[in-house]
């Protein structure tokens, strides 16, 4: 059944953080797919970003309506870039109505509930989902900026931290206690982090998150606010690879590390006792979702897809023909873990002096891990085998110009270049993590993440026996045909959809 007319068409508010479609990698790749493959289906989407200087980089079919872009970092003031829809007069009039009153007896005691549901353990999901939306419903009314910046504000915040800290020395040890500056930064990372309570919130039928993270609040909103069904897929486990940054972060102290792991575990929480229907990737997803509180019932697997038609075998160019050739699909980025990659590639030049790596993806996206990277690729003298060929159009060109393809990843949910490589009849070297196993055990070479002498020997492997290459190439590619076209992708979101719908 087509929906045809505009007001009896399925709208949907797609939520992204940090990547569609501002950035490229597997979740902008499942954006892109699943609203070209929907064109009954109105696409607004609701994009969170680092700053507000952002190039998109896709081009849109005429079904996505309109993007709303929510830098949360870069602003003086959330009306030059998020709440853009103010005018002058509407900012004066919000200011003069934001009274120390007001922040006294509206906003400080929602701030209070969200803080505590933070820091103590056990917090009531139900009032914190209320006071998020409270919060939001009062900065539909008044200054936001007026409000964070207030000292009523600052001795609230601080009031409720102390309190909370000192009752609890089994969680919080004296050692640990944070500091004026440990208070100030928490509360400046709450301002930033909740940038979306300023966003406009349109009216559609379903709210579909890419993560349980900040980005699917606004999927809660909709709850409170509309009544609107809202699906979470889980791509990377948002609460996991938070765990993984937050904790290795220098800058942090123990209490910042302990904070913001707890409010990302409560937003993941939040975000699965509001779900109407939680979609992960892959069953590995599952776990992490259960472990979270999410609710058995609400958990339905939807794998990703390709277009197997445009993913297809080609014969190596003559650019790369003569030299034993690995290729990747990767954002360089720190969960991609490139610099084990480095060293495996290192392993391999050892053995097979005329190998060639060519890593095809964004540079850009964390210019100081980049920055490393090339710092380690000239430390173990690759310049010759070792090249970052930047950000790629995706076609099969990235992988057909190797005769192996490989994953690095310390996180993984269910990976396009797995599929895609498999697709193209290029076998591939894989770190055993997230839905890679799913796919891949069998079909390809999987090895112990971090570890770059087992990653170069799977390498190794696969680049010395062209028979194992051929027999792996041809039974991953009828793999992905049989269970992983875009169409088995595309129809089980659409049911999904028309089934909240209604």
């Amino acid at each position: 059944m087509k929906i045809r007319n505009r007001n009896e068409r399925i709208s949907v508010l797609l939520c992204t953080q940090g990547t569609y479609p501002y950035s490229s990698g597997g979740v902008s790749t499942w954006c892109d797919l699943l609203c070209r493959q929907l064109p009954d289906v109105d696409f607004t989407l609701y994009a969170l970003t680092g700053q507000p200087q952002t190039t998109t980089l896709y081009t849109f079919p005429e079904n996505v309506l309109k993007t709303i872009a929510v830098p949360m970092w870069g602003m003086q003031h959330p009306a030059e870039y998020v709440a853009q829809h103010l005018t002058l007069k509407d900012m004066r009039e919000r200011e003069r109505l934001t009274t120390p009153e007001r922040i006294e007896h509206v906003f400080v005691p929602n701030l209070r509930i969200l803080v505590r549901s933070i820091l103590a353990p056990n917090p009531s999901l139900t009032k914190c989902g209320r006071a998020l939306y409270d919060l939001w419903k009062y900065t539909q009314v008044y200054d936001w900026n007026l409000s964070w910046k207030a000292a009523l504000t600052w001795e609230a915040f601080t009031d409720e931290v102390t309190s909370i800290v000192e009752s609890l020395p089994e969680i919080y040890p004296r050692n640990e206690a944070p500091t004026l500056h440990d208070m100030n930064s928490m509360l400046r990372m709450l301002y930033h982090l909740l940038m979306c309570l300023n966003a406009p919130l349109p009216r559609t039928s379903i709210v579909h998150s890419t993560l349980a993270g900040f980005a699917g609040i606004a999927g809660i909103l909709a709850k409170y606010e509309y009544g609107t069904p809202l699906v979470v897929t889980e791509h990377g486990i948002f609460v996991r690879e938070q765990y993984m940054y937050i904790s290795q972060e220098k800058a942090f102290s123990p209490f910042a590390k302990r904070f913001l792991i707890s409010f990302s575990n409560l937003i993941c929480r939040l975000m699965y006792a509001t779900a109407d229907v939680i979609s992960p990737v892959c069953d590995y997803n599952k776990r992490w979702e259960l472990r979270f509180g999410a609710e058995e019932a609400k958990v339905e697997r939807i794998y990703n897809s390709i277009d197997t038609e445009f993913f297809q075998p080609h014969p190596k160019p003559p650019e790369t023909e003569r030299f034993p050739t690995v290729v990747a699909a990767t954002r360089v980025f720190p969960l991609k873990d490139i610099e084990t990659m480095l060293r495996a590639a290192a392993l391999v030049r050892d053995r097979i002096s005329n190998v060639r790596f060519i890593v095809s993806g964004s540079i850009t996206d964390e210019p100081e891990y980049f920055a490393r990277c090339k710092a380690l690729m000239e430390k173990l003298r690759l310049g010759r085998n070792f090249t970052f060929a930047g950000l790629a159009e995706r076609s099969h060109k990235i992988y057909t110009a190797g005769d192996v393809s490989v994953i690095s990843s310390v996180s993984e949910a269910f990976p396009f270049a797995v599929l895609e490589s498999m697709a193209c009849g290029v076998p591939v070297v894989a770190t055993d993590v997230g839905g890679i196993r799913e796919v891949l055990q069998g079909l390809g070479v999987l090895v112990p993440p971090r570890n770059p002498e087992a990653l170069a020997e799977g390498l190794i492997q696969l680049l010395t026996d062209e028979s194992l290459r051929k027999s792996l190439a041809t039974s991953a590619r009828n793999e992905v045909v049989a269970k992983y076209h875009k169409d088995v992708f595309t129809n089980d979101y659409l049911e999904l959809y028309k089934r909240l719908f209604a």
